[in-house]
């Protein structure tokens, strides 16, 4: 336990005085803060070596700043007391905040343990903590990084409770930050144009929907974001912010807040639902600053671990670090007479059975994906062998194989459980209204008490018809109100996705609902209890059908209910709790259609997207046809988290050595993983198979074993230069530079379990 260091004067002076020049400095291993006599942060040292004040002059960062969503307002420390551990800030509208603050090794703990007088506060903020760093920014875990080899530090934050999120009190939809930002790594190597400045936003690409056509600028100066724990001035400089709000209480939002998108039309108000017992105070963080280079494996780990946050591994080891990366296998042509021969031979552990179609999740099933007594044979070999999910994954469970299946979240999707015939009362209502009239089963004349917000679409109905409102139990179409008294729906479908129309009687309540969107995602949005079931359920999945992998397709839609963050730790928090009370063998590994910062400490790996708009083998570029495969490159990285190819390279008759050889050189160069596609036809017609399969295994095994330093990592990352790597002896290896398809320079590698990963 570190000591506090008292700059100005005595201790005991401290204990009773405000003295405008009293200072108090906390410090860790490797970093220090000094806190003035206004509870604001003035000073952030690395203590690892000779370094500036990373706390900019002109903009000290307040250690909590309350908010006032009604008047739009924020409230700032004046006046700061420390005693026994706990700090006293006193604010402006005559709050007082209790705040512990703990110095452990490699962190500070701060908590909110009180806060005085807190009428019409209904969030408080960690922050903004402001630093003078420019180089590499964090957004979804809050950190700001100095990666140059003068510097190598980085300064973060880390959330310790599921209601601390990151972003800011004034956003209150807590959607998060989206669109692209003007932020350049590299003044030098990457300078701005004259007509943009640093902080710019600018929304997405193309038609707004498309997953490919977000990402349209593949100049290094935009940035891509995916969370808002962290942001940058005009000058460039990176700040870092998380918040905590006060759920207990029903209120209306305006969603999305803070995402630059294509059009307003996109926006519409949400009443959002209350949260009994979930409240700001007990909000905690943890407040590093590292060696960039460690702190990853070092700091970051170490508050994960004594915090209790999760700590999901995979092959033993923790889902960050670096050498436990790994590609998966993601399967098309529905043939599987070889897949898990094909993944031994590589080495690889888990198969993504992505040709059996989405898995929509039905309560009804109870996790029987193929009915209790396994009677739905859903694998089929050519041999006339049948298999149901739970079968097929134990008979890969004897190989430590894994199945995994791709599904659509929380979907309520037709002809589930808690869709149609009778939807669910637990779905997630975005406005609630009244019928003013009585009307038959068959009347599509529906007048309603007011016409709030009833004209807003909600986005999807842009695309396909799920503008929904729910009487009873049947669920109506319609798009929009009419003008005037007496207020009606318009173009109303009756009995709607197979709800049975009824009589509803004046006064009954009339619920516009949340939906997800078209192509096969087609549902209805729980609410956040509901959620918690589905959550559950996914874990029951996993114990009884067999399924250790997920591909969360439509993430996104644990945002939906408008609690952000808190919504996707609880879920994910709710489905490992479930499969530990069901003793799983393993952790269940999961990707998705998303990455935040609610998910970054379950999630695995973010195997999205594919093909050459992430990464082109034959041009060697990330992206050759959108800037996907930069964009989700440089958001992974800045966030310390695995980069991904996507679903990307099958191997097919015209498949060569030496593309893999690159593929796997560069994976590991920059840290990345994949789902590698196979499809038995194609595989069996490439006369290299075995070729690639040992490349793939070869390298994968280096990697695992931690071979490869930094400056060996950094040359991988050179697409101009090729590679080849051979086995000479258990744990060693020999890389060689290829030249005109000749062996040259030579470096021998050697297992270290010691050393900490870094990918640069």
């Amino acid at each position: 336990m570190k000591k506090i260091a008292y700059s100005f004067v005595a201790a005991a002076f401290l204990l009773c005085s405000c003295n405008s020049n009293t200072q108090n400095s906390f410090q860790t291993d490797y970093f220090s803060i000094d806190v003035d006599s206004r509870g604001y942060i003035t000073g952030m040292h690395n203590l690892t070596r000779e370094s500036r004040n990373f706390s900019p002059a002109d903009r000290p960062s307040p250690l909590l700043a309350l908010y006032d969503s009604h008047l739009k307002r924020y409230y700032y420390p004046q006046k700061a007391r420390y005693a026994g551990g706990k700090y006293q800030l006193e604010y402006e509208n005559g709050s007082v905040a209790t705040i512990r603050l703990e110095e452990k090794d490699k962190y500070l703990k701060l908590t909110l343990e009180d806060l005085t007088s807190r009428e019409g506060i209904d969030g408080v903020q960690w922050g903004n903590y402001y630093t003078n760093i420019n180089n590499i920014l964090g957004e979804m875990i809050g950190v700001a990084r100095d990666t140059t080899a003068a510097v190598c530090y980085a300064i973060g934050v880390l959330a310790l409770d599921d209601n601390t999120i990151g972003g800011e009190s004034r956003y209150t939809s807590e959607t998060g930050a989206g669109g692209y930002i003007v932020h350049t790594p590299d003044p030098e190597k990457y300078p701005l144009p004259l007509n943009l400045h640093a902080g710019e936003s600018f929304s997405v690409g193309g038609d707004g929907f498309s997953d490919v056509a977000f990402y349209n600028r593949k100049e290094p100066f935009y940035r891509s974001l995916y969370g808002s724990a962290a942001g940058v001035d005009c000058n460039g400089r990176i700040n870092i912010r998380y918040h905590s709000r006060d759920r207990r209480k029903e209120n209306t939002i305006y969603t999305p807040e803070g995402v630059a998108l294509v059009s307003d039309k996109f926006r519409y108000h949400q009443q959002r639902q209350a949260v009994p017992s979930v409240d700001y105070i007990g909000s905690s963080i943890a407040l590093w600053g590292s060696p960039d280079s460690t702190a990853l494996m070092d700091v970051i780990q170490t508050i994960v671990l004594e915090e209790g946050l999760p700590h999901p591994t995979f092959n033993g080891k923790w889902v960050k670090d670096p050498t436990a990366f790994m590609p998966d296998l993601q399967t098309y042509g529905n043939l599987y007479d070889s897949i898990a021969s094909y993944a031994k031979q590589m080495g690889l552990k888990a198969i993504n059975a992505y040709d059996q179609g989405f898995l929509v999740p039905d309560r009804a099933n109870e996790g029987y994906l193929d009915r209790k007594d396994q009677s739905r044979k859903t694998y089929r070999f050519s041999d006339g062998t049948r298999l149901s999910h739970r079968e097929y994954a134990d008979l890969l469970a004897k190989d430590g194989l894994i199945l995994g299946r791709t599904n659509i979240t929380t979907s309520l999707a037709p002809g589930t459980k808690d869709c149609s015939p009778f939807p669910s009362d637990s779905v997630c209502v975005l406005n609630r209204h009244y019928l003013s009239e009585d009307i038959s089963e068959s009347d599509t004349l529906i007048y309603v008490d007011t016409p709030d917000y009833l004209n807003e679409l909600i986005a999807s109905e842009q695309f396909c018809p799920l503008n929904f409102v729910k009487i009873g139990k049947e669920l109506i179409h319609f798009a929009g109100v009419s003008s005037e008294k007496p207020y009606r729906l318009l173009k109303v479908s009756r009995g709607y996705w197979g709800t049975v129309p009824a009589a509803h009687c004046k006064g009954e309540t009339v619920d516009k609902l949340q939906a997800t969107t078209c192509w096969g995602y087609e549902g209805l949005i729980p609410n956040l209890e509901l959620q918690d079931e589905f959550a559950r359920y996914y874990a029951d999945v996993a114990g009884r059908s067999g399924l250790g992998l997920y591909d969360f397709d439509g993430q996104e839609f644990l945002f939906f209910n408008g609690m952000g963050g808190y919504s996707v730790k609880r879920f994910y928090r709710t489905m490992f709790d479930q499969a530990t009370k069901l003793n799983l063998p393993a952790d269940i590994r999961f990707t998705g259609a998303g990455l935040s910062e609610g998910s970054w400490h379950y999630q695995s790996v973010w195997n999205v997207g594919g093909g050459k708009n992430i990464y082109d083998v034959d041009l060697r570029v990330w992206g050759s046809t959108t800037s996907q495969g930069k964009d989700l490159r440089d958001v992974t990285y800045a966030n310390y988290f695995p980069s991904s190819f996507g679903v990307n390279f099958p191997i097919t008759a015209t498949s060569t050595v030496e593309q893999y050889e690159h593929i796997e050189a560069t994976a590991i160069g920059y840290g990345a993983t994949y789902f590698l596609k196979i499809g038995q036809e194609d595989v069996e017609s490439c006369p290299l198979k075995y070729a690639i399969f040992n490349v793939i295994r070869t390298w994968e095994e280096a990697r695992r074993a931690n071979a490869f330093p930094t400056y060996i990592r950094k040359m991988l990352q050179n697409p101009a230069l090729s590679w080849r790597l051979e086995k000479k002896a258990d744990k060693e290896w020999t890389l060689y530079r290829m030249e005109n398809g000749q062996k040259g320079r030579s470096f021998d590698l050697r297992a270290d379990e010691k050393r900490i990963c870094f990918v640069p």
